[in-house]
């Protein structure tokens, strides 16, 4: 079964890939699926781009804003998440002493997408501090209420945390800022395909997901929703031909690019069906389980006190005697690459070095157990 399921996949078989979520990874079906669509595109580029693409895309965003519980109008895509962040972030007004809030486990592109936008108004990022290790995602509701301000014009909160594999109570957080009167906006890149989503009743005022991490699309494809009343003033980065013309149009051409991703985005969501849906969620989670619980024991450090948080990522200490700090995460990820062929992010969190594991379908248990004799040579 497993190698039949990684014959689906373009991946070197002398890899141990365990980082699925950061960029995720293509299957063939879908790559040549972008590439029946390329060779439709240059057939007749500006016939195409010009006549046939608002359709298609129409008929993609609706596929898509079904899978995630939307109005395809409240949808538009965007090339990844930074982006659809971006264009919420840019599209803000702030003034002098307004404030933007992000906890400190937000994703680092879009801190500094905020802190862009707010130095050039002379607004304030505020950071609220989720405990770590010891972690209690249901804790964020209170936090979050002590830490709005009446200058508090945004919350900027992640569905699923890149770093530390947390999944956050969006719902009771939106509900809290509704009540409060400040807008939130969820970067939601690691949920679409990971997560059952219902944005419409989530009803946050924006959220970006992105479809090629968990929801087997090409890179390039993810999306921006916006609730009905949040549109008016939302423009994207570049500035095109659509310019106050709506959510759609604004979005909807903002210059010529390859929307293949775009296109190619639903067959990737025919794909995840395929594999079984929810049941391929729950062996992907099962598997993340067991090979975290499988180095804890090897290693015995701690561990994130939320302990089984239900997705197919797991965040794993390492065991002492690492260097505890961003650049030498960086060295030890690139030596497991480069000298163990074993792709894996490492983190420096709390004093020590973490382990972010993902888990897919073309992954097992020995993936995970390479690790074991490949930290050791490294510490060695």
């Amino acid at each position: 079964m497993r190698r039949r399921l990684q014959a689906l996949f373009p991946l070197d078989p002398a890899m141990a890939y365990l980082n699925h979520g950061t960029v995720g990874l293509t299957p063939w079906p879908i790559l040549r699926q972008a590439a029946a669509w390329r060779e439709a595109i240059e057939s007749n580029p500006a016939r195409f781009l010009r006549l046939e693409l608002p359709d298609r895309l129409a008929w993609a965003r609706g596929e898509v804003a079904r899978f995630v519980g939307a109005r395809p109008d409240d949808l538009v895509f965007a090339v990844n998440a930074t982006a659809g962040c971006g264009a919420v972030l840019g599209s803000l007004r702030l003034a002098p002493g307004d404030e933007i809030l992000l906890t400190d486990h937000g994703y680092g592109a879009v801190r500094h997408a905020a802190q862009h936008v707010a130095g050039r108004s002379g607004a304030r990022l505020a950071t609220l501090g989720l405990p770590f290790p010891e972690s209690d995602p249901a804790a964020l509701p209170a936090l979050l209420g002590r830490a709005l301000r009446p200058r508090t014009r945004l919350v900027v909160l992640d569905h699923i945390t890149s770093e530390t594999a947390l999944p956050l109570p969006l719902a009771e957080a939106v509900a809290l800022c509704r009540g409060a009167g400040v807008p939130v906006l969820v970067d939601g890149a690691h949920a679409p395909g990971h997560l059952t989503l219902d944005l419409d009743a989530l009803a946050a005022d924006w959220y970006v997901g992105t479809l090629h991490k968990w929801a087997f699309a090409p890179r390039g494809a993810a999306f921006l929703w916006a609730r009905s009343d949040r549109q008016d003033d939302l423009e994207p980065s570049a500035i095109s031909w659509g310019y106050r013309q709506g959510l759609q149009a604004s979005f909807g051409w903002t210059g010529t690019s390859d929307p293949t991703p775009y296109l190619a985005a639903p067959a990737g969501l025919v794909f995840l069906a395929g594999l079984g849906g929810p049941a391929v969620r729950a062996r992907n989670a099962a598997l993340a389980r067991e090979a975290a619980a499988m180095l804890r024991g090897c290693w015995r450090g701690p561990e994130p006190a939320v302990g089984d948080n239900g997705l197919a990522m797991h965040l794993v200490a390492l065991p002492e005697g690492f260097a505890a700090n961003p650049s030498a995460a960086l060295r030890l990820r690139d030596r497991l690459l480069r000298s163990h062929r074993i792709e894996v992010p490492v983190i420096a969190r709390a004093g020590r070095l973490w382990l972010r594991l993902s888990a897919q379908v073309y992954n097992e248990l020995a993936d995970y157990e390479r690790l074991v004799p490949a930290i050791a040579a490294e510490r060695g």
